[in-house]
């Protein structure tokens, strides 16, 4: 088995720097999930001397809120032109290979829309990971309606032991115990065992593949037993064995596209249809999944305004999305280091042998399709800024990370161009 482990006084470190991929949720947040890394990460950046995170990664629990509760009423503007064409101007030579949505929020009163290309369908990739978080959040509030407290000691409490459906990922996710010394990055293998709660840190922030299966399994579960899950493992298993596989088809469409329409949103347009694991697949035939840009602006505002499910269940989505740790490709932009950034990305490429072309990893030539989806707030600016962006690519033959990351340069540099701080005049000296 590949696995990593590395030493608690350099745990700060491998949380930086080594992380299989981004991590999310804010550090103080260990007592009321259960992420155990939360606290290791907590641990670190408290015990280290030097910088370990950025920041826009330190907001608090309770600093984070929905920045369109005070709207309800808010709808996508029309694409402003101007907007658009500074976007496309930043997009260079390979705008038509991009996809792109923003919205910035940071005059609530004045909001202006800009896009390019924003109706594209592309395979979401992991992003599509958010709407099993959306599916289990649904089955949560339809099981529990005006009972908060038994979603949340759902989540805490419910212990979930990998089985069959983990088969087969290679994503790395962390475990660590208190009073460790080491903290280890490796795959998902059977029998591990954490609480909902962890599952879903898994599945949004190292996008363990495995994660995202056993999610979806539960959300089946807890949709078809109601107040009665969690249930025993037999029951589980005996419901996806003998169930018949249609019936099962119907639940997850259920699950992953009903919950999408009754939060106001169209699933013609923005959907996941299948398992992330190829033994989820089997066992639960689904169908493909796709997406645009505009599509999933009109999740994030959802999001933002408390109506993906309903407040409680947006606030949480939210912090799942939080990046407390090592960021990455669009997110990992050195200009958003004093932004708080809430994110998810994922990927999709495939290669076919061409004289003179090496395959490398995001740097596809037959497809190359990265989605990168963000709220960013820059919380240590007057104004502070607070803008959505969603991106999709398919930029073949060229490094698909580095390119997302170039373009949130430039997208930032646009969203300060268009909200200069405040010019103080300098005081008159007789």
């Amino acid at each position: 088995m590949r696995y990593r482990r590395v030493s608690f006084p350099l745990l700060f470190l491998c949380a930086l720097v080594a992380a299989p991929g981004a991590q999310a949720y804010p550090l103080d947040g260990y007592d009321d999930t259960g992420i155990i890394r939360l606290e290791a990460y907590r641990i670190a950046q408290k015990n280290s001397a030097g910088k370990v995170l950025p920041f826009g990664a330190m907001l608090s629990t309770r600093s984070i809120d929905l920045g369109l509760t005070d709207h309800p009423e808010f709808v996508l503007p029309p694409a402003d032109a101007a907007f658009s064409a500074r976007l496309r101007e930043a997009l260079g030579a390979d705008a038509g290979a991009w996809g792109i949505a923003v919205l910035d929020l940071t005059d609530a009163r004045d909001p202006v829309y800009a896009a390019h290309r924003g109706t594209r369908m592309m395979n979401p990739g992991s992003v599509g990971k958010v709407l099993i978080a959306l599916g289990l959040f649904q089955a949560l509030a339809d099981a529990y309606p005006d009972d908060l407290g038994a979603r949340q000691r759902i989540l805490y409490q419910t212990q979930i032991e990998a089985d069959g459906f983990i088969q087969r990922d290679h994503h790395e996710v962390p475990f660590w115990q208190p009073g460790q010394e080491e903290i280890e990055h490796r795959p998902i293998v059977l029998g591990d065992t954490a609480n909902l709660w962890t599952w879903l840190d898994w599945m949004l922030s190292p996008s363990s593949n495995a994660a995202g299966s056993v999610v979806l399994e539960h959300a089946m579960l807890l949709a078809e037993f109601g107040r009665a899950y969690p249930v025993p493992a037999e029951q589980a298993a005996a419901f996806f064995r003998t169930t018949p596989k249609r019936e099962l088809s119907r639940s997850l469409v259920s699950i992953l596209q009903g919950s999408v329409r009754r939060s106001g949103l169209d699933p013609g347009v923005l959907r996941q249809g299948a398992f992330f694991t190829r033994a989820g697949k089997h066992r639960v035939p689904g169908g493909k999944s796709w997406a645009s840009s505009r599509a999933w602006m009109d999740f994030l505002v959802a999001m933002e305004k408390g109506a993906l499910v309903d407040p409680w269940s947006s606030a949480q989505l939210k912090k799942l999305l939080y990046l407390t740790q090592k960021r990455i490709r669009y997110a990992s932009a050195p200009e958003l280091e004093d932004s708080a950034v809430f994110y998810k990305s994922g990927s999709l490429y495939k290669c076919r042998a061409e004289k003179g072309f090496v395959c490398e990893d995001y740097a596809g030539n037959v497809w190359n399709f990265m989605n990168s989806i963000a709220v960013v707030e820059s919380i240590r600016r007057a104004p502070k800024l607070h803008y959505l962006v969603v991106v999709n690519s398919n930029l073949l033959r060229k490094n698909a990370v580095m390119e997302h990351r170039a373009l949130a340069a430039r997208i930032h540099q646009v969203m300060e161009e268009r909200h200069p701080p405040p010019v103080v005049a300098a005081p008159v000296v007789d």
